[in-house]
């Protein structure tokens, strides 16, 4: 069940949720996930860009450590809905409150903002929306639309929220026909109640399995955080999980702690175990694996997205030639 707490008495604080929370120990990050601080031309350029539309992007919210690369190469994910998120997963640095209503002026000025970046890929995620009847799909949907009228050569890749307990709103969303439609699990089965206690696994599993029984030719991807307690025999069931449902690409990063109040980091995966996860996930039939400790769901996308579809179409002509024979 999901709680919504009123920022109007609780502006002050990102998380109230968290506060009653003991700290948690903080541990020494190792040099592979150590990045370089933001500040050059391009990623000032993007911020400017980004500002004077008025919009608010994951990058920020979420504190994602690829900011600086990403924004220096004109690379933003657009966060819609709103900076204030309906769920207060333990892994999260998005604000948990009530959020405002809708901005109906959104879907054209993300649309405006892609253009002026010259974005051939854009990625755009939102928060969850638990307080709105449809949990804002109709709104998802017309944000995609906006983007194809404004630069129709543009791909577009979507990471959606679970739309749990709102019906067959997700339908709206499918058919708005993004290119990519991910929906990330976050984590094992049995570390939900304690991570991501206002979702449910199976839930996010038959919403992947619907985008693919809804539109086969559609692309599916997923993101599991390692680094939380979770076990190796437990990330390799939750990709049989994936492949049953036709994911086509799968994203495994390390969780970075937000805040000493977040859940804690139980260990630093180092790279050698992440190479062994991409291994087994691509003899599991994975189109597309990217897995690595920096790895996050937009991160490299539009670089990503042209090996998956090369991926497809060599997969597609290896299957035409052996009809042929």
């Amino acid at each position: 069940m999901a709680t919504i707490i009123d920022t109007r008495t609780t502006r002050a604080m990102r998380h109230p949720e968290k506060q009653a929370r003991p700290e948690t120990p903080a541990l020494r990050k190792p040099p592979w996930l150590r990045v370089r601080a933001p500040g050059s031309a391009g990623y000032n350029a993007t911020l400017g860009i980004v500002k004077a539309n008025g919009l608010t992007t994951v990058c920020q919210e979420a504190a994602c450590p690829n900011i600086g690369e990403c924004w220096s190469q004109s690379h933003a994910t657009m966060m819609i809905m709103g900076e204030i998120c309906t769920r207060a997963c333990a892994f999260c640095n998005v604000a948990t409150g009530l959020p405002q209503p809708l901005d109906p002026t959104e879907p054209e000025r993300v649309a405006r903002a892609v253009r002026q970046m010259g974005l051939k890929h854009v990625v755009i995620t939102s928060v969850d929306r638990d307080d709105l009847d449809d949990g804002g799909a109709a709104h998802f949907a017309d944000v995609v639309r906006a983007i194809r009228a404004e630069t129709p050569s543009t791909t577009i890749e979507i990471l959606t929220p679970d739309f749990m307990r709102k019906g067959d709103a997700a339908d709206q969303v499918i058919d708005s026909r993004p290119d990519v439609f991910n929906h990330n699990l976050e984590t094992v089965p049995r570390l939900y109640l304690s991570i991501r206690p206002g979702a449910r696994y199976y839930h996010s599993l038959r919403l992947l399995d619907r985008v693919k029984a809804r539109d086969p030719s559609m692309f599916t991807k997923s993101g599991l955080m390692v680094g939380l307690g979770e076990a190796r025999e437990e990330v390799m069931q939750v990709m049989d999980d994936m492949r049953s449902a036709g994911v086509d690409f799968l994203t495994i990063g390390q969780y970075l702690q937000p805040t000493r109040r977040h859940a804690a980091v139980d260990r630093f995966v180092e790279p050698e175990e992440f190479a062994g996860y991409e291994a087994i996930a691509r003899a599991k039939g994975f189109l597309m694996v990217s897995a690595s400790p920096l790895t996050r769901s937009s991160h490299h996308a539009g670089e990503d997205f042209a090996r998956l579809r090369t991926a497809r179409n060599a997969q597609e002509a290896a299957r035409a030639q052996g009809v042929g024979r």
